[in-house]
Order: structure tokens, then C-alpha cells, then sequence
């Protein structure tokens, strides 16, 4: 039985990605028409590490992001967030093995502010991580976000 990969190989396999595909007619139904520029996992790893400790980003900032690199119309929603919470376990691996200068996933935020539940520890690990850097969270339904996310936002 072949030996599972560690997330930070999952990481660094990037599966001869970028690429830019033309959106198809049933894939516009849902996000118009154009090009979307499906990414990289080190490319989402590295708009991650972008974010300053005190600021947040969002999957959506994080799209948009790759999409304007790549002259596309929009960036993959889907595997965004996929290499998102790879980038955030395998931030997670490095730390367990006591490395210093990790990806700061707890800064990366789905739409709305809201934590990712996915991430490494649950929504109550990066709930400290995120307080510890001045962010007030608050709770709507059972959901956790960012209070004002949108004034912390960080530039890409």
C-alpha cells in the first residue's frame, strides 16, 4: 500500500496547475461567462502568507486576486478553497514539527468574515489565534466571524 502524502507534499503538487479555462455553458449558470483560472496550490499558499499579523483576508479577496493574475474572469471557488485548507494543514505540519514562520491560515476567512471550521483545531483554535491579534469575534447562529472583517482586510 503506497505511503499517503504529508499536506505540505499535497502542497507542493501542483498537478500542472495554474490554468485558465474558458467557463463552460453549464458552469455559467452559476458564475457568468468568461475564463476561470483554476490555481496552483502554492499560489493560494502564497497569497496566504501575504496576510500581516492584525489583518484578514478572504477566500473571495483570494480569488480575486488570482483571477486578475491570470487574466481571468474569476478564480475557481472550488479548488481555492480546497488548496486553502491544504495550505492550512499543512501551515499546521510545519508547526507540529516545530518550524517557525508558518502560513497564518487563521487570517484566512470564508465569505463574510466567517471562520473556517475546517481549518486545523475548529473554529475554537483560530478563534485564540485571531484574538490574540486584537480581532473581536462574535457569534451569529452557529457560525463564528470576524467583527468588521472588512476594516482589517489585508491588500494583496
Amino acid at each position: 500500500m503506497p505511503k499517503r502524502k504529508s499536506w505540505s507534499e499535497k502542497l507542493k503538487d501542483n498537478k500542472g496547475l495554474p490554468k485558465v479555462e474558458k467557463i463552460t455553458a453549464k458552469m455559467s449558470k452559476r458564475w457568468g461567462t468568461g475564463t476561470v483560472v483554476i490555481p496552483a496550490p502554492m499560489e493560494v499558499n502564497e497569497l496566504m502568507r501575504k496576510v500581516p499579523e492584525g489583518k484578514v483576508i478572504t477566500i473571495g479577496e483570494i480569488r480575486a486576486a488570482l483571477a486578475k493574475k491570470h487574466g481571468a474572469t474569476i478564480g475557481c471557488p472550488l479548488t481555492t478553497g480546497i488548496f486553502a485548507w491544504v495550505a492550512a494543514n499543512a501551515a499546521e505540519e510545519e508547526r507540529q514539527r516545530g518550524e517557525k514562520g508558518i502560513t497564518p491560515y487563521w487570517r484566512t476567512l470564508k465569505t463574510g468574515g466567517v471562520i473556517n471550521p475546517k481549518y486545523p483545531g475548529g473554529v475554537e483554535a483560530q478563534k485564540k489565534l485571531l484574538e490574540k491579534e486584537e480581532h473581536k469575534i462574535i457569534q451569529k447562529g452557529k457560525k463564528y466571524l470576524v467583527a468588521d472583517y472588512e476594516k482589517s482586510l489585508a491588500k494583496l
